[in-house]
């Protein structure tokens, strides 16, 4: 093969490799710029959007919106600023019963022991029901919320006999510094900050071995997903491989490893802190996402079950007005399948 075969053969490669990445990034077309609302927790996520990763796979302009708690988040999806967004439980089932139209499509973590009722040094807080009187900061309508109304239910306390705060987590932690309250229910990076002067008095693992689950998972809004099916499944590809990537590399990490920088930047927390605030939660596999265990399986599943016990919590406790006939209808495992295509 002569020179002027190669040269004609190299361009004839070229403009087929420019061909298919034009073909690639024109299936993400539907959308120029998606905007997803994200909070402030440690996971391992946080590299994918710290490193621009859904931006540079499907060529789309990302603006990325923080929020304090699920809540919020949840109202700005309800406004219609949101494309995708991440929540926990407890805001997700707030959100479906009061007909907010989106689906579940992702389990970020189980949350396992990373969010905790803690109580200050000196509060006189050593038992349950020393908690009679006292005052708790926690963030409303939060997975936090919920572990809290449970708690007190299960300890034989009511709201009225303890004071609920409603706080964000920067908020929480400034009060605390002032002994403004005597307890926060909470999750990192404010959770590490009050451990400091405080002890735990229970965690959500705790509250989930007696029955009631909690996770933070990652909703669409119904149409985006009908539009963009292969930007959301894109975007759960990316989340999947950060999640394997630090399963396989979990205790190996350290403050100067990337992904924990990365963390540490995207939530504002300690790089040092990162590995273990990491080590609390569960993230599922895709595998395990697409199965009984959380997406999967219809009213059987383990997702619809948690949107289904919580709903019937914040019903009891008057925070929603009515309770769905069936909470499989908002939770959609078929984009996680599609990742696991990809």
């Amino acid at each position: 093969m002569n020179v002027n075969q190669i040269t004609k053969l190299a361009q004839k490669s070229l403009g087929l490799s420019v061909l298919m990445s034009s073909l690639c990034l024109s299936q993400f077309a539907n959308a120029e710029t998606i905007t997803i609302g994200y909070q402030g927790m440690m996971n391992p996520w946080k590299s994918v959007i710290a490193e621009k990763k859904l931006e540079s796979t499907t060529g789309m302009e990302v603006e990325w919106r923080r929020f304090d708690s699920g809540a919020k988040v949840i109202t700005a999806m309800a406004s219609g600023d949101i494309d995708i967004a991440t929540a926990g439980s407890s805001p997700i089932a707030a959100a479906v019963n009061r007909g907010l139209d989106i689906e579940l499509v992702w389990i970020l973590e189980n949350i396992n022991d990373a969010e905790a009722l803690v109580v200050r040094d000196g509060s006189g807080i050593a038992a349950p029901q020393d908690l009679k009187g006292k005052k708790i900061g926690v963030p409303f309508v939060s997975t936090t919320h919920f572990h809290m109304l449970f708690a007190l239910e299960q300890f034989g306390l009511s709201d009225k006999e303890v004071s609920l705060i409603n706080m964000q987590p920067n908020a929480i932690a400034a009060a605390w510094e002032r002994g403004d309250i005597d307890g926060a229910f909470i999750w990192d990076p404010a959770l590490g900050r009050i451990k400091e002067s405080g002890q735990v008095l229970i965690s959500s693992g705790e509250l989930s071995r007696w029955g009631k689950a909690t996770f933070d998972g990652m909703v669409i809004n119904k149409s985006f997903g009908e539009e963009n099916p292969e930007t959301v499944a894109q975007l759960i590809k990316l989340i999947a491989d950060a999640d394997a990537e630090y399963r396989a590399s979990k205790g190996a990490l350290t403050a100067d490893s990337l992904m924990v920088k990365n963390i540490a930047k995207m939530t504002g927390g300690q790089a040092e802190n990162v590995p273990g605030v990491l080590a609390l939660y569960e993230f599922p596999s895709l595998a395990e996402q697409t199965s009984c265990v959380w997406l999967g399986c219809g009213n059987e599943g383990g997702a619809a079950k948690a949107l289904m016990f919580t709903s019937e919590f914040l019903k009891q406790e008057g925070k929603v007005p009515a309770l769905a006939d069936d909470y499989s209808v908002f939770v959609n495992p078929s984009f996680a399948e599609a990742a696991a295509e990809l």
